[in-house]
């Protein structure tokens, strides 16, 4: 482990399991003090809740805190949720924005409702927490934002279009997080010249989350572990914004981009079917899927990582 996070303290939202959860063991085992927050009972708890997620991320041995908070109700005050992890582990320095709100329907679909919740979540939170710890980045001179986005956020190309969900039904979740991005942007390029980098992170096509593998029926080759997602978030939290800010990146390319290699979680060993070298071939499938195109050949070792992470 390069330790690269020591002495900083990290707060990542959503992190009961999946996306979060892996994010906050990779900068937990690089020394940060970690923040978890989820809502006191999620959904689908057999796959993972709050104290589950302590107790893994305790393995570590960072410093680790479980704060049940349910952001998806406006009325909830985050200041209170910065206050009690300012108590507990000091100031923020790494800001990972993850817990989102997502679907896909038609727009005459749409509850007002259901829209009020994806707005919340993919909106509201992010930007009010930014809001709440940017002064005292600021003031230090140093800090770290991460916001998690989707790939669903990209344009469908055509006509013709993409038979795929995203391309036809993604005007709410693709819509929240096209403008998550765009709000991202703009305020990395703001805080850079006050030491802070700002950007927002995605999955190329989709991690291999616990929920995902148990309930979703996607192609084994649009998946990527855990670890690469991770892997590029500790990249973010530890860029100079010098180099990185104000940027929209994806895993994947953000990867191969910076030769990065993949560890596992616990940063002890190198995921060698993820090596930089292996990217772009699955970037290439992964993009021909988002055109609703089909490449005659997968990605080697991805149905073999399916096989294992759904065991």
């Amino acid at each position: 482990m390069g330790r690269t996070c020591e002495g900083r303290v990290a707060l990542v939202t959503g992190a009961s399991r999946g996306i979060g959860k892996a994010i906050a063991h990779r900068l937990a085992a690089e020394g940060a003090s970690v923040a978890i927050c989820s809502r006191p009972q999620p959904g689908l708890a057999d796959l993972g809740t709050l104290d589950q997620a302590v107790a893994d991320l305790k393995s570590t041995g960072s410093k680790i805190v479980g704060i049940p908070f349910d952001l998806s109700d406006p009325a909830n005050d985050l200041s209170q949720l910065v206050a009690q992890v300012e108590t507990e582990l000091g100031q923020i320095d790494i800001l990972v924005n993850n817990a989102a709100a997502g679907g896909f329907k038609p727009f005459m679909d749409w509850s007002d409702s259901g829209i009020e919740k994806i707005l919340q979540l993919n909106f509201w939170v992010p930007w009010k927490l930014i809001r709440e710890v940017l002064p005292q980045m600021r003031e230090r001179g140093e800090g770290w934002i991460i916001n998690l986005s989707s790939a669903t956020a990209i344009a469908p190309e055509g006509p013709p279009f993409p038979p795929t969900g995203p391309a036809s039904m993604g005007t709410m979740y693709g819509g929240s997080k096209a403008f998550l991005d765009r709000w991202t942007a703009s305020l990395g390029v703001e805080a850079g010249a006050d030491g802070i980098a700002v950007n927002t992170l995605a999955p190329q096509a989709a991690a291999a989350t616990e929920v995902l593998l148990a309930h979703s029926n996607l192609p084994d080759e649009l998946y990527e572990p855990l670890e690469t997602m991770a892997e590029a978030a500790l990249a973010l939290a530890t860029a100079s914004p010098a180099e990185l800010t104000g940027r929209i990146t994806y895993s994947l390319e953000l990867l191969a981009e910076l030769n990065r290699p993949t560890f596992t979680l616990d940063g002890t060993e190198e995921l060698s079917d993820w090596a930089p070298s292996t990217l772009p071939a699955r970037i290439a499938i992964m993009k021909a899927h988002s055109r609703g195109e089909r490449e005659g050949q997968q990605a080697s070792n991805v149905p073999d990582l399916l096989k294992t992470l759904r065991g």
